[in-house]
């Protein structure tokens, strides 16, 4: 028989409730916690999410102003990430418009041109078609900014739908009130998901501006601060004087090139961009117009007039423009020493060229002495090279009864500078 053993003490087992109080309270002191993180998080992305603005030059950006307070209606192009959508997120801060975005790919026909809903008598009232609720707060407002995002990725039927919103403003039975400005934003074909090409009557509503990224603005941008969207300061004194200058280039260019009113372009990849016709020519005129009042560059004029009726005709008309607003050589001729001559070189070089042209035609012997005395000047308020091309041609004009005029002695040093100037540079090129 063993011998008898004492039994172990055990320590006592603790109720199940006890337990579930454990979880319980675990789990209850856990949630407050994951909160507080939550609450942390959501500082840290203020933080992250608080930027300001700076006042800085950015042509691009300029044009896209310009362009929202003519009231015409934008196309970004730009590769995806570029930061088209940010961009109009910021004007539409700046200018303190409500933002509505409407992808347009995932989009029905209907939810442009309206969706009809039958009345108490139809035969008599018709069929109203009612309008998608962004449409209905739209005209609530008075005033937003209408994104149409993804507009590469919208099928044509939806594309086709767009086009009495995108010209006329209408979405189902509501007209958009003035106060709503309309852009949109679309990926090139090959880098848009399941992307379309742009249907040509569609593509010549628009102003198209290809969106790119300048380095040090994305950088400042990333550090905190981005250039500041504000719409053209617009001189209301020049305004009769902007209408005239964009009519007189607009219709004077259109008069000597009848054929540049309205081309097609016969790619269809190019009918999806920027082309000639009727319609973009006004707006072109309407840019010019607003380019003028607000002093805008010629850079942020020239993405406006080619982003509207395409490269070539856009590259003719500035050109037009600048003969256009050239001095008349006669006025030049007439008084030398009072004469004011442009300050971009290009053009200062063009008047200086028509002076002489103007000599050419109606040679004589004091029209010629004044065309040097001009050139003289020109040597002595600008830079010299510029004179060389038409002092060689004004010298082969000489009649052998003519005299050498003095201001001939004041230009020769300059332009005999210029050509030594010039010799090196010469030497060096046929170098490499």
């Amino acid at each position: 028989m063993s011998p008898m053993r004492t039994p172990t003490p055990t320590k006592p087992t603790a109720p199940a409730t006890t337990c579930a109080s454990a979880t319980t309270a675990g789990t209850a002191t856990t949630v407050p916690h994951t909160g507080r993180q939550l609450d942390v998080a959501a500082e840290l992305l203020a933080l992250l999410g608080a930027t300001r603005t700076e006042p800085r030059a950015d042509d691009q950006l300029e044009a896209l102003t310009l362009a929202v307070a003519a009231d015409l209606p934008v196309l970004l192009w730009g590769e995806p990430g570029i930061g088209k959508t940010a961009a109009l997120t910021r004007l539409a801060d700046e200018l303190d418009l409500p933002l509505t975005t409407v992808i347009a790919s995932v989009h029905e026909p209907s939810d442009f041109s309206g969706l009809p809903v039958l009345g108490d008598d139809p035969a008599v009232r018709g069929v109203a078609m009612a309008p998608p609720d962004w449409a209905v707060r739209l005209v609530r407002e008075g005033r937003g900014l209408l994104f149409l995002d993804e507009l590469s990725t919208a099928p044509p039927a939806v594309q086709a739908a767009l086009l009495r919103l995108v010209l006329e403003r209408r979405v189902g039975a509501l007209t958009l009130p003035p106060g709503v400005r309309i852009v949109a934003a679309a990926n090139p074909r090959a880098s848009a998901a399941d992307g379309w090409e742009l249907s040509a009557p569609l593509a010549n509503r628009f102003v198209h501006l290809r969106w790119t990224h300048e380095h040090e603005v994305v950088v400042r941008g990333l550090g905190g601060t981005w250039p500041r969207a504000t719409l053209p300061r617009l001189d209301p004194e020049r305004l009769p004087e902007a209408v005239d200058h964009a009519r007189r280039a607009v219709c004077g260019l259109l008069g000597s090139r009848p054929t540049l009113v309205h081309r097609l372009p016969t790619e269809e990849t190019r009918r999806g961009g920027p082309w000639p016709s009727p319609r973009s020519w006004d707006m072109t005129l309407r840019l010019l117009a607003f380019a003028t009042v607000a002093g805008s560059s010629r850079d942020v004029l020239s993405l406006l007039v080619r982003g509207t009726v395409g490269d070539g005709p856009g590259f003719e008309l500035l050109a037009w423009i600048d003969r256009m607003d050239l001095p008349d050589p006669e006025e030049l001729l007439a008084d030398p020493a009072g004469a004011v001559l442009p300050e971009r070189g290009d053009r200062r070089q063009a008047a200086l060229e028509a002076v002489v042209t103007a000599v050419r035609e109606r040679p004589a012997r004091d029209r010629w002495d004044a065309a040097w005395a001009l050139l003289a000047r020109a040597a002595e308020t600008g830079p010299p090279d510029l004179v060389v091309v038409p002092a060689t041609t004004l010298a082969a004009l000489r009649r052998d009864d003519w005299d050498v005029p003095a201001a001939i002695e004041r230009l020769a040093g300059a332009v005999d500078l210029s050509r030594r100037a010039a010799r090196p540079a010469a030497t060096a090129r046929g170098r490499r």
